[in-house]
């Protein structure tokens, strides 16, 4: 497998000596990995930020999961604090599933209900209030989710968000999702992940803790995080990580089988919604591999044979990979600042990053 550095990795993926493609590229050895990061942590918490232990933010999804139990091994129990943070629309499985987590790491997790801020935020006023601009009828009994096409391999179809509404008695109804009314509920729904990250960082100051991000390979590179909210975090545990492999790593560390078993979901709207058909469009176990021949230089057709698809299955899924990338650079680039050399250059002004 193509090992990269946790503290060197990039916006643009640069690999250092790439295997010839093939299915099991992506299996890493689980005890291997798991001694690294372990390392990296200590290495990072404990002399580079000089703190004293890791808050991390759990859902009951094998991303924090598998970053919670990582932080219980490198820091020890008693400098780990697993917190749970749920709202009135969270998954009520959520709960059930880190507590089980927890009793297995010999953790306690701490709970907070973020519901009351949400709604001082105007959270769910915002975001339904636009939604009733596309579903007149939509009131606090029925539940909406935002998903994408399906099927990204064998459809054409482009990227425009569709609002679904589910009724009190179960009916779904679904319409093309216009862009303003998209942005409305986005941003207000956003207000509940950095809601949950301003929580992480007050408990981790009541103790001088770190952060620890719970953000995978996929989630950072394709943007499927919010900035400031979950893609904030003092060190990100897990960002070099495929899907895939955090599933092997899940695995060796023997998180709860029904933690492993339970599909990975945004858990931001009301209505259950699959990272896959919010975001993703495709199986993990698919896309990692084609993604990986992407990054990789692995010609069309090439990865068409080693996956058994038709070129035009693997160029639709190499486009859309590049333009994630691309459309969600802004969300990984560092602030902006002006240069200081700059002063008294303004017909060549000077720009710099500073994160």
């Amino acid at each position: 497998m193509d090992v990269r550095t946790l503290e060197a990795l990039g916006d643009t993926p640069q690999p250092l000596q790439p295997e010839p493609f093939h299915r099991g590229v992506l299996t890493i050895d689980a005890a291997a990995e798991t001694a690294r990061i372990i390392e990296y942590l200590r290495g990072s918490v404990l002399q580079k930020l000089g703190r004293r232990g890791a808050v991390v933010g759990v859902s009951g999804g094998v991303d924090s999961s598998v970053t919670l139990a990582l932080a219980a091994l490198a820091f020890g129990p008693e400098r780990v604090v697993p917190l749970l943070l749920q709202e009135k629309e969270s998954s009520p499985d959520n709960a059930v599933l880190v507590r089980e987590l927890c009793r297995r790491l010999d953790l306690e997790p701490r709970v907070e209900e973020i519901t009351g801020a949400l709604e001082g935020f105007g959270c769910y006023r915002r975001r339904d209030e636009a939604i009733r601009r596309v579903f007149p009828e939509f009131d606090s009994t029925y539940r909406a989710k935002i998903t994408l096409p399906g099927d990204l391999l064998n459809h054409d179809a482009l990227t425009l968000f569709a609002l679904t509404i589910v009724s009190p008695e179960g009916e779904a109804h679904s319409r093309r999702l216009p862009p303003a009314e998209c942005r409305e509920i986005v941003a207000a729904t956003n207000f509940k992940q950095r809601t949950r990250m301003a929580l992480l960082y007050h408990h981790a100051e009541l103790r001088h803790y770190a952060v620890l991000g719970t953000a995978n390979r996929n989630e950072r590179m394709q943007g499927f995080f919010v900035k400031y909210g979950d893609g904030a975090a003092d060190i990100d545990t897990i960002v070099h990580l495929y899907k895939t492999q955090v599933y092997q790593m899940a695995e060796h560390l023997g998180i709860p089988e029904g933690i492993q078993r339970r599909l990975p979901t945004t858990d931001t709207y009301s209505a259950p919604t699959t990272e896959e058909e919010f975001f993703f469009r495709m199986s993990f176990e698919t896309m990692d591999l084609l993604w990986y021949a992407q990054e990789h230089g692995v010609a069309i057709e090439e990865a068409a044979a080693v996956m058994n698809l038709a070129p035009r299955q693997v160029e639709r899924a190499y486009r859309e990979f590049r333009r994630k990338h691309r459309a969600t650079s802004y969300l990984r680039a560092p602030i902006l600042a002006l240069d200081e050399r700059s002063r008294g250059r303004a017909e060549q002004p000077g720009w710099s990053t500073r994160g």
